[in-house]
């Protein structure tokens, strides 16, 4: 059964919505602009200081290897690698579309990649800059860092919460950042100028709206037993839970909490607590145990479970295109998503030995609106696939930089 349930905020913290925000779009210069002179007459649409504005996506893969440390920025459109600072140890790197968050046992690297989008709904702008490091965040390893254009949210693995104004980021810096009250579970997610968390409470989970300064606003009455896993799409927030998922969207001025469960007992161990898309898909993916696939159905507010080989990665690009596979015999698995069958494979493209996917810096899949990417660690290579031509190899790249942990951004 689906619930809904509408989330009335305060009257003095009225949402935001995208709407309103896109609506300014021709009057105002995006939220990521701040240059220090310039007037409406003499500043271009969709202005961004220090960055060339591109008609094309500007994607970039970001590579580390944590024995070495070597840590480097490979641009799909050149080939090229930008080497940057050493990072070792990593053991996870994540990314919110432009920044580079490696995970190390004693902190968290910042690496600004240089490509990004400003999506202002009706059409999207593309920027490219200079790579750089940013600097470290003293959370480590299972910190959960979430973004959106004004905060980044970092929730350390004891619960506590901070939250980092993006603009000083995008300048190169880290400043002190500002701590938000009580302790949560799960990753705090940006979301409408608002913050949405679970909070523990008499044996529940219960998702909390916040404010930016960390006041709780609205209280949906929606409990989560277990979250773990989070995605961001057009359509909104998706939170995982051991029984399905919630979507919480802003509609008419509230937020809106609606169940979609997964309509069957799901075992722990096939639950959905990774979610993987294509940025402004809203079609999601993740691993359902050993041997299958989970996807999400956003818009539909359905699950599927598609019986696979053994997985060790999973992605789509969204509606029309396959599900992708990268199961233990080093090849690519296309699947169409309505039937289920498979419908292309790869040769094996993984050297040094078959991935059993069980460690975190297993190969990934990253997809974009046009080609899907792999990495190879023992290989030293990334393989990009052309995954509408039947999962065609389109090209590979030899690195310096051994692969174990990649991400891209600019999408």
């Amino acid at each position: 059964m689906t619930v809904r349930t509408t989330v009335a905020p305060r009257a003095s913290a009225a949402l935001v919505l995208t709407a309103l925000l896109t609506a300014s779009c021709a009057q105002e210069k995006p939220d990521t602009a701040r240059p220090e002179a310039s007037s409406p007459s003499t500043t271009a649409h969709g202005y961004v200081e220090g960055a060339q504005e591109a008609a094309e996506q500007q994607s970039r893969l970001l590579l580390n290897d944590p024995d070495s440390g070597d840590t480097g920025v490979l641009d799909l459109l050149t080939g090229k690698v930008h080497r940057t600072a050493q990072v070792k140890n990593a053991v996870m790197l994540g990314t919110d579309g432009r920044f580079g968050h490696l995970h190390t046992p004693g902190g968290t690297h910042v690496l600004d990649s240089g490509a990004w989008m400003v999506d202002h709904g009706d059409h999207v702008h593309y920027y490219s800059a200079p790579a750089r490091d940013v600097g470290e965040l003293p959370q480590g390893g299972r910190a959960r860092i979430r973004s959106d254009i004004a905060v980044t949210a970092v929730t350390d693995d004891n619960g506590r919460a901070v939250l980092h104004d993006r603009g000083t980021l995008e300048k190169g810096r880290i400043a002190t950042p500002r701590k938000l009250p009580g302790t949560y579970a799960g990753a705090v997610v940006p979301y409408e100028e608002h913050l949405l968390a679970f909070e523990k409470k008499g044996g529940t989970t219960e998702l909390v709206v916040l404010d930016r300064e960390g006041e709780r606003v609205a209280s949906p009455d929606v409990t989560c037993q277990a979250p773990e896993g989070d995605a961001v799409t057009r359509r909104g927030v998706v939170l995982g839970c051991a029984d399905g998922a919630l979507l919480v969207r802003a509609r008419d001025g509230a937020l809106t909490a609606e169940k979609i469960p997964y309509g069957r007992h799901v075992p722990a161990r096939e639950r959905a607590t990774a979610f993987r898309h294509r940025p402004g898909s809203d079609t999601l993916t993740a691993p359902a145990g050993d041997t299958a696939a989970w996807v999400l159905d956003v818009a539909g507010r359905t699950w599927k479970r598609v019986d696979t080989g053994p997985v060790v990665a999973v992605n789509t690009a969204g509606e029309g295109s396959p599900l992708l596979v990268l199961e233990t015999d080093g090849a690519v698995h296309g699947y169409d998503i309505g039937t289920g069958k498979q419908t292309a494979r790869t040769e094996p493209l993984l050297t040094g030995g078959e991935p059993d996917g069980s460690d975190r810096s297993a190969p990934v899949i990253e997809v974009d609106r046009s080609r899907a990417y792999v990495n190879d660690p023992e290989g030293s290579r990334v393989f990009e696939i052309d995954y509408d031509d039947g999962l065609r190899i389109a090209r590979s790249f030899d690195l310096d930089v051994k692969p174990v942990l990649m991400a891209e951004t600019g999408r």
